[in-house]
């Protein structure tokens, strides 16, 4: 009897889509081991010249144009991507998907980004059987994920259904899932085997992350941190910015003990069991590890649009706060010096997570739509 094979689609535009789309798959293998799961990043595999230099252009956009993207993602919030712009995709970059898909036989697509959303879509359109099913990675509903070709919508919250509902998509074909995020952020690692690891002390500690393309140096809030150096360790995550790690290793002001200045890394599970505050770029896959791991968080610099949206949730669920000024570092600095209060603190947000999410519900999900 033949495995059943599941497509995962997504794209290079931030980690966050691609890692919702690995997790997925790993559960989806986990629960099911005859199960084959196949992700592919489809530009970049499509295109591997042209692909990057897509991204790197997106790149560059969102850092040196936040505001222009803001207003990009605003105006087009309530629209789909239109059927010309799915044709121009589809010829001018995934021409060949076809091809794929009918050399893969997958027995359902999921897709993590909107773009191969968009253009599987169109597929459907023109006769492919095979389920679509969109696995949205962030804390809004922006209209370019939606496309009536949608077999299933996997969604974080119940916010993001209503806001979908709203648009008139029915809420039978709408399911609250939450986003996956990798096995590793299910287990607890034990901390002081963790300090050993990394060469920590029994200190508290706080992580700082810019997400997949990591944090910008010139932050003076960031900098700010460093004032509490001898009573709290600081770990800064730059991602693949090497260029922001060099300046920072080159700098005094980090030249201490009691910082890290690390690049990029596969242990952000294991750095958040061994901290006490996360210190982030408000990505969806990001904000949900660190609600998986039930750690607070302090969000700087969201980017216009999603960003924000998925600020808005966790500040209302209780989760964390906006980083906004020296006040805010000093308020939760202090906390997590208090033993017992940073460990209560953390213990009321595990039952938060408890009550809201299951890290397995959204594999779940799509098994029992695959019987």
């Amino acid at each position: 009897m033949r495995k059943k094979r599941v497509l995962l689609l997504s794209e290079g535009f931030g980690s966050g889509h691609t890692q919702a789309a690995y997790a997925l798959a790993v559960g989806l293998r986990a629960l099911n081991p005859n199960i084959q799961a196949r992700v592919i990043e489809l530009g970049n595999f499509l295109n591997p010249v042209i692909g990057p230099l897509i991204v790197s252009a997106y790149r560059k956009t969102v850092s040196t144009q936040p505001k222009l993207v803001g207003m990009v993602y605003r105006r087009q919030y309530k629209k789909s991507l239109n059927r010309f712009t799915q044709l121009a995709l589809h010829r001018l970059f995934y021409n060949h998907i076809s091809q794929v898909i009918s050399q893969l036989k997958p027995d359902l697509i999921v897709c993590t980004h909107p773009v191969p959303n968009a253009v599987v879509s169109r597929l459907k359109r023109l006769g492919l059987p095979v389920p679509l099913y969109t696995l949205i990675t962030d804390y809004d509903a922006h209209g370019t994920w939606t496309s009536s070709e949608v077999t299933k919508y996997l969604v974080s919250t119940s916010l993001v259904k209503k806001k979908l509902t709203d648009r008139g998509i029915l809420g039978s074909k709408i399911e609250v899932t939450g986003i996956p995020v990798h096995p590793n952020f299910w287990q607890t690692h034990d901390r002081v085997e963790l300090q050993a690891q990394f060469g920590l002390k029994p200190l508290p500690t706080v992580l700082i992350m810019g997400g997949g393309w990591g944090i910008m140096y010139s932050d003076n809030l960031l900098e700010y941190m460093t004032r509490y150096r001898e009573d709290i360790q600081l770990i800064y995550c730059v991602g693949n910015n090497d260029k922001s790690r060099e300046k920072m290793l080159a700098d005094p002001q980090y030249q201490h003990p009691n910082i890290k200045v690390l690049g990029f890394t596969k242990e952000i599970s294991k750095l958040m069991d061994v901290s006490d505050l996360l210190i982030t770029k408000p990505g969806g896959m990001t904000c949900t590890e660190g609600l998986s791991k039930g750690i607070p968080m302090l969000f700087y610099e969201p980017i216009p649009g999603q960003e924000e949206e998925n600020c808005e949730y966790f500040i209302a669920s209780g989760f964390g706060e906006m980083l906004i000024s020296t006040e805010t570092i000093d308020k939760w600095f202090k906390l997590i010096l208090e033993p017992y209060a940073s460990v209560q603190f953390r213990n009321s947000l595990m039952t938060k997570r408890n009550q809201q999410y299951n890290p397995m519900q959204c594999s779940r999900a799509v098994l029992q739509l695959m019987q």
